[in-house]
């Protein structure tokens, strides 16, 4: 008895220490907005729009003055995500493949799952779709969004939950913010590491009525550097959905207010990108897409009560591969990855003094093929003109004959840059993984497909695209795919198809493996998209695709081409096509 009585105490006593040790880890929350950029927040000086959410982690927290990040998405996320430049982790593009983040990199979710904490994702993802290369691969034990780099529709939208496809609620920012409230809630005493990868203002530019009704009629108050190439009703849509994302940074703040944590939870705010248009950005030259000053210049709000102090202004540069090291070490965690990180720790400036002095260090920004450098006084850019940010941020002025020897030390920096991470970056051969043996879900999207014979993508922007023209039984669509696991796995096809075209048998084969279907039932919604978008888009629209069920087939582990091919075609065509959903149901 005594024996017993002594395991129990000690028992609790392991749990008490435990949920100590728990207790004091800091949780964190990360926002990231999407094609925002610097200038698209009141905090920085744009009264064209108010946001005070935003802002307030700026007066209550610290303000970077300087923090880059790259000229678009993906990149971004990857060194975010693990700290290092994205071309050492084999991100090359933005669709079709080259988002995908190399498997043998360790992120930032696995640095924090690691340290005890409960990881979630809601949002889009944009570093690879198939598992592992899928959030639940990385690190997260939660995923609600979509791993796609843009999306069609923002309202009531087809996502996913941890590899299934679901129907979203709503409009997507706000729905994904009551995703993460509820998964905060439920994380009771375990500290929990929250991202949340907003997709707004990313085009298509949909907001509900209640913001888009305050900048519908607006008359801009602060205009680019360059006002004639300024398309207005598109800056009123982008300041409505920044104002959306306030809203929900609000929602945020006060839930940690009620649960009473705000005081042990970290809250960071940045953007992967200079914004998607030509609007005001504080006279910064660029915008997404360039490596210049607007393209690659982001906020970053650091608010921590009670350990970073308000209103804290911190002058030296950081970059997103830097978030990893800081977090983990304000959080007090070791970094998962044994390979060497490109980011540092911005700790003592966030608690120290700001004017701490910074060893010599350069920041690169790359984007296809182009790229610039920078250092705490100088701006090597992508042509090799130097400038000084911090008095031309406008990079009107080239000093580059006045500053010789700094311009070459420079350029032969990213001339070394260049050599030692961008040869074979685009050469990518890694296959599409389906099957995985730790998942049983796999998405086969059109987006990563090659069409062959007349078949068409309904844009030229793959990540949300479907197949259409599909009017030959000599036409395909195929897959460079690598089965992870054999087994027995069930087949969907979402699909659409008119009453006329119903009929058409159709094949899908792996090597030996094939399974065959029949569309029986016509499915012909119109477009969707265009009823809420406040701009015309650039982006494909989308439709209500329908999944046919073909049965099961055997695939055997291994790789080959995956092929969707028609055996007949009664009708004028075979049918639209937007993905195949596997789903394992033997090992």
């Amino acid at each position: 008895m005594k024996l017993v009585n002594c395991r129990l105490l000690f028992a609790f006593v392991v749990l008490a220490v435990s949920t100590a040790a728990f207790a004091a880890k800091p949780n964190v929350i990360v926002i990231l907005s999407d094609d925002q950029g610097w200038g698209d927040l009141s905090l920085n000086g744009n009264s064209n729009l108010s946001t005070p959410n935003i802002d307030s982690l700026a007066k209550d927290g610290a303000q970077f003055e300087r923090f880059y990040v790259c000229p678009v998405c993906s990149p971004t996320r990857a060194e975010f995500l693990t700290g290092r430049y994205h071309p050492r982790g084999g991100v090359y593009s933005t669709s079709a493949g080259g988002e995908r983040l190399d498997l043998d990199e360790k992120t930032i979710a696995d640095t924090f799952r690691a340290g005890g904490y409960r990881t979630a994702a809601f949002g889009k993802w944009h570093n690879g779709m198939q598992y592992p290369y899928h959030p639940n691969g990385r690190g997260f034990d939660e995923f609600y969004g979509f791993c796609s780099g843009h999306w069609g529709n923002y309202f009531d939208p087809m996502l996913e939950r941890n590899g299934q496809i679901v129907q979203g609620k709503g409009f997507c920012i706000d729905d994904f913010t009551t995703r993460a409230l509820d998964f905060i809630e439920d994380s009771g005493e375990k500290p929990f590491f929250v991202y949340l990868p907003y997709n707004a203002p990313h085009s298509p530019m949909q907001v509900p009525d209640r913001w888009w009704d305050k900048f519908k009629d607006f008359e801009l108050r602060r205009h680019n550097r360059d006002p004639k190439k300024e398309d207005i009703g598109h800056i009123r849509a982008a300041l409505a959905m920044c104002e959306n994302i306030d809203w929900n940074v609000g929602r945020i703040l006060a839930k940690l207010d009620e649960l009473k944590i705000a005081d042990n939870t970290i809250v960071v705010y940045f953007c992967d990108n200079g914004p998607n248009g030509t609007r005001w950005n504080g006279d910064m030259k660029g915008r997404k897409g360039s490596t210049d000053e607007g393209g690659v210049r982001s906020p970053l709000l650091v608010r921590w009560p009670g350990k970073i102090r308000p209103d804290k202004r911190v002058s030296t540069n950081g970059a997103a591969i830097d978030l990893l090291p800081t977090l983990a070490d304000l959080a007090g965690i070791q970094v998962a990855s044994t390979k060497p990180l490109d980011g540092v720790s911005l700790k003592p400036w966030l608690l120290s003094d700001p004017d701490i002095l910074w060893p010599k260090r350069k920041i690169f920004s790359h984007w296809r093929g182009k790229v610039a450098v920078r250092t705490e006084e100088f701006l090597l850019d992508d042509q090799g003109k130097l400038f000084t940010v911090r008095v031309d941020q406008g990079q009107r002025n080239d000093i580059s004959r006045e500053h010789p020897s700094e311009a070459n030390e420079l350029r032969a920096a990213v001339a070394d840059w260049k050599a030692r991470l961008l040869p074979g970056l685009e050469d990518d051969k890694r296959p599409f993984v389906i099957g995985h043996p730790d998942s049983r879900f796999t998405q086969i999207p059109a987006r990563d497909g090659t069409a062959h014979g007349g078949i068409k993508r309904s844009n030229k922007f793959p990540n949300c695209s479907y197949f259409t023209n599909w009017k030959q039984l000599d036409d395909k669509i195929t897959w460079a795919a690598e089965v992870g696991a054999t087994g027995e796995y069930e087949v969907e096809m979402y699909y659409t198809c008119s009453k006329a075209d119903v009929g058409s048998e159709i094949e899908l084969s792996f090597n030996d493996s094939h399974i065959r279907g029949r569309i029986t039932e016509p499915h012909d919604p119109p477009v969707q998209g265009a009823e809420h978008d406040r701009v015309p888009r650039t982006e494909s629209y989308v439709k209500d695709f329908r999944p046919l069920k073909m049965g099961t087939v055997h695939l055997e582990k291994g790789t080959g081409e995956l092929t969707l091919r028609a055996l007949s075609m009664p009708g004028s065509q075979v049918m639209d096509f937007r993905l195949i959903m596997l789903t394992r149901v033997t090992k």
